[in-house]
């Protein structure tokens, strides 16, 4: 034993004979732990009580709000009738059981493929278009010198996103509607007027441009917090070695998102099946069902306007496990190109 781990005094060594803990089986150590090397369930309930006690009034949140109503789902299996008790619990215990009718009719449904049709058209239009420009203007914004311009340039891209769909809605339709800003313009040089806000062969990309214009800020601030973490070191170093700003851009700037970038894409295609429900119930009469109707608003307008809930609920049901088939699988290729994604292998 070195000289530096000996005791100086008496008082010294029953101070950490104290701080030594002592195991059940009366031998001493730091930490009882099992054959494997790991910390019982116990110890480590123990050490980590205080934070378990933090999240549990999220955890309750998230069982009472997003858990619990999963139960819900039976209505899927039933021909649900809501007026034969006050109680919601009362009423699918006393209505008609069906099995699988309801998913049988949506199958047979041409509305209901046309809503899917048109929901993944709009994804892969979102994907393509909307997905890649947080990144470009997050790099653009990050190569702003001066951070006084930095800050502006970011207030104005992010000022949308706190903007309601009425809003924004409201916005194009005084630009690009019939008697908006671009028809007069258009009129005042001898060409007729146009009203894209009622077409409906382009109504696909405008809710994409109008997704763009809103939301596009929020994903620049996310991937501007993940160029904040890269060294400068790197740079320094890459310059060093000759590499001009587009090979540091590529070489250091883009590897550092990488991750970022998997993890949004994983919860972006999850999310495929849902591709903005007020926005384009907000436009849904302008362009008519056939080129605006997506799952979610054929499931509003089954369960709620038609009073047709068990047939609505079969379609949000088959809707939620594609949309947890598609996580697991981006997750799997997050994991193939060496990603870590939602969750670690």
């Amino acid at each position: 034993m070195s000289h530096s781990t000996v005791p100086r005094s008496r008082a010294e060594a029953d101070d950490r004979a104290r701080r030594t803990p002592v195991a059940s089986d009366g031998t001493t150590g730091t930490r009882k732990k099992g054959s494997t090397g790991k910390l019982s369930l116990r110890l480590r309930f123990r050490r980590d009580r205080v934070l378990i006690l933090m999240t549990l009034p999220a955890v309750l949140l998230l069982l009472v709000f997003n858990y619990l109503p999963i139960l819900g789902n039976i209505v899927a299996f039933q021909d649900y009738d809501p007026y034969v008790s006050d109680n919601g619990i009362v009423s699918m215990l006393h209505s008609a059981w069906v099995g699988v009718e309801n998913f049988q009719q949506i199958f047979a449904d041409s509305a209901f493929w046309n809503a899917v049709q048109n929901t993944l058209v709009l994804f892969f239009l979102q994907l393509v278009l909307f997905f890649p420009i947080p990144i470009a203007l997050a790099l653009l914004i990050n190569s702003v010198v001066r951070p006084r311009v930095r800050a502006i340039a970011q207030a104005v891209l992010y000022l949308p996103h706190f903007f309601s769909w009425v809003l924004v809605i409201s916005v194009f339709q005084q630009i690009f509607g019939g008697a908006g800003l671009l028809s007069q313009l258009l009129r005042q040089h001898g060409y007729d007027g146009i009203n894209i806000m009622s077409d409906p062969s382009t109504f696909k990309f405008l809710v994409t441009a109008e997704s763009v214009w809103k939301d596009a800020g929020w994903g620049i601030i996310v991937f501007l917090a993940a160029l904040a973490s890269v060294s400068p070191d790197l740079y320094e170093a890459a310059a060093m070695d000759g590499a001009g700003r587009w090979r540091r851009m590529w070489h250091v700037t883009l590897p550092a998102l990488r991750p970022v970038i998997a993890l949004l894409l994983v919860l972006r295609v999850g999310d495929a099946l849902t591709v903005g429900f007020e926005q384009i119930l907000l436009q849904r009469d302008a362009v008519g069902p056939g080129a605006s109707d997506v799952l979610d608003t054929f499931v509003w307008w089954n369960g709620v306007r038609n009073q047709d809930f068990g047939y609505a609920a079969a379609a949000g049901l088959i809707k939620g496990v594609v949309s947890i088939g598609l996580v697991l699988a981006a997750n799997k290729v997050a994991h193939l190109m060496g990603e870590q994604g939602v969750y670690k292998k």
